[in-house]
């Protein structure tokens, strides 16, 4: 027996510092988070003219498909965004938002190129430009890229600071993240 006092050691998940990836996370999980319950919440109160703003990208999807996009689309919006915002299931919904990143960046790449004049309705609710205003396609694109980079970030990395994830589902083992030097790993004793 040993003559020390044990010392009680917290849980590995409760000591391990944050690290600046962490708050790297946590800003492009509310930037990603804010940006789909703005573009939710601006349509969720009108879901018919949604569907319109659907119909008007021209793609071919039929009038059900494009119905059932109209209306599923903002809900999604908002409940991803909530999800990204407190930080629960990160990696699903940051999956679910790149995958609505590229959706939105085909569509708005598909009016560009067959040269329909929309107000992409991302953050509103659209519809076709006057012939005096211009369309900012490459502008919606680079947002939506950047959008998807931020998602991309988050699916591979989706420990951030400040989440639900982090309070539920804190880590059992070291993972790769936590960097333990290899003289700092725990030898069986031979013979004592």
């Amino acid at each position: 027996m040993s003559s020390e006092p044990s010392r009680v050691t917290p849980p590995r998940a409760l000591r391990r510092p944050q690290d600046w990836r962490d708050w790297v996370g946590l800003a492009l999980r509310l930037l990603t988070g804010v940006a789909m319950i703005w573009a939710g919440a601006t349509k969720i109160g009108n879901l018919p003219l949604n569907v319109e703003q659907v119909k008007l990208y021209q793609l071919g999807l039929g009038d059900t498909l494009s119905t059932l996009i109209g209306y599923a689309q903002p809900p999604l919006e908002l409940v991803v965004g909530a999800l990204l915002v407190v930080g629960l299931f990160t990696r699903v919904a940051s999956v679910l938002n790149g995958l609505a990143m590229i959706v939105f960046t085909f569509g708005i790449a598909w009016a560009w190129a067959h040269g329909l004049r929309l107000d992409c309705g991302c953050f509103g609710q659209g519809g076709i430009l006057s012939s005096d205003q211009k369309p900012q396609y490459l502008w919606d694109i680079i947002r939506d890229i950047g959008l998807l980079a931020a998602s991309v970030w988050l699916v591979i990395r989706p420990r951030t600071a400040l989440s639900v994830d982090g309070w539920l589902f804190r880590p059992l083992s070291v993972d790769d993240d936590d960097h333990v030097p290899a003289h700092a790993e725990k030898t069986p004793h031979q013979g004592s």
